[in-house]
């Protein structure tokens, strides 16, 4: 290479590392080809463990420590702001029907910004109050209720994932990869299910018990669950609070969560395309010498490797970096490679 295009290798190789054997090539290609997994499928959270829970645990066991930390926020959520505005329930306008759900209710059309405008305060302390829910509700849907969405979609999925193979016959193994492959088509696919059941049992109930027509029902839903909430139509009868409470949630949290997966697709789709692009791209002398990692003329499968990994922008140099430091750290003996005694050292050097 010239002189002027040198370049700092993105990995230092170790002294006793290029001396290896040719009879030893095959064993690595065949080892880059299939590396075994630092978890055993056996041990995987989402294989044979959650297939195999016994059917008499309870639910709330089978829920995940994060959402049903979700849902203690939510209820305390909802707890203190319907305390608070049923004792000011004097000092709100609009259009009551019974206190405790009223409050409730106002909580939810508080947090989810949809402010229909048919229940507000009425004084500078419910003002400042609702401004105060108002915030906190916001943070509690970006950072917590997205979440348990997010992780009830993935088991939807799983389920919409093993109909479509039910009568072909594959096994966990191959669910799993096509789960991993198709990640974020199947779930916007599942979101878009759950958002056009709830804008069908919206839009029946709204035209059934609140007694809009199917237009002014259809209208309400679509204002509602994009957060609009116009107010010249909302739920006005105790029954129609009572079902909103759980309606508006459920709806705007799956548009939201609807519209965040679109956006996950089409990034996907795009690295696919970089994917494809890079693994088709003839290599040329100008590849070869940036892939060339220690400028020894020789491009090896680990130096082939990092170079179409960075190229398809899978790892950084960062990345790299970061690795080599653990790797040298593991190295106590400084022969570039890891075995047991290795391991043993370093952490007893930790341990001191």
């Amino acid at each position: 290479m010239a002189p002027g295009n040198l370049k700092q290798p993105l990995i230092t190789r170790f002294p006793g590392s290029l001396s290896r054997a040719n009879q030893k090539d095959t064993f690595k290609r065949r080892r880059y080809r299939r590396c075994k997994s630092a978890l055993a499928e056996s041990s995987h959270p989402d294989t044979r463990k959650a297939a195999s829970l016994p059917r008499s645990e309870s639910i709330i066991r089978r829920l995940h420590p994060s959402f049903i930390q979700v849902i203690i926020v939510l209820v305390a959520y909802l707890s203190i702001g319907a305390l608070c505005f049923y004792l000011a329930r004097h000092r709100m306008k609009g259009k009551k029907t019974n206190g405790v759900l009223d409050a409730v209710y106002f909580c939810v059309v508080t947090m989810t910004t949809v402010g229909y405008g048919d229940l507000v305060p009425d004084t500078v302390a419910t003002k400042l109050l609702a401004c105060a829910f108002v915030f906190t509700g916001m943070a509690l849907i970006a950072l917590s209720l997205s979440k348990a969405a997010d992780y009830l979609v993935e088991k939807q999925e799983a389920l919409l994932v093993r109909a479509l193979y039910m009568h072909k016959h594959v096994g966990m193994a191959d669910i799993l990869k096509e789960m991993e492959t198709n990640r974020a088509r199947y779930k916007c696919l599942v979101v878009f299910i759950i958002l056009l059941l709830i804008i069908f049992c919206g839009t029946v109930f709204l035209a059934e018990v609140e007694k809009l027509s199917f237009v002014d029902a259809f209208y309400c839903v679509c204002s509602t669950i994009t957060t609009l909430g116009y107010g010249d139509v909302s739920f006005t009868t105790e029954a129609g609070r009572a079902f909103a409470v759980l309606w508006i949630l459920f709806g705007t949290i799956s548009l939201a969560q609807f519209f965040l997966y679109v956006a996950e697709l089409n990034t996907e789709r795009r690295q696919k395309k970089l994917v494809k692009w890079v693994l088709d791209k003839k290599m040329t002398t100008v590849d070869l010498e940036v892939a060339d990692l220690d400028d020894d003329g020789v491009v090896d499968v680990s130096d082939f490797i990092i170079y179409k990994l960075k190229e398809m922008g899978k790892i950084s140099q960062e990345d790299i970096s970061l690795v080599m430091e653990e790797f040298e750290e593991l190295d106590v003996d400084q022969s570039g490679t890891i075995s047991a005694a290795d391991l043993i050292l370093a952490e007893s050097r930790r341990v001191e």
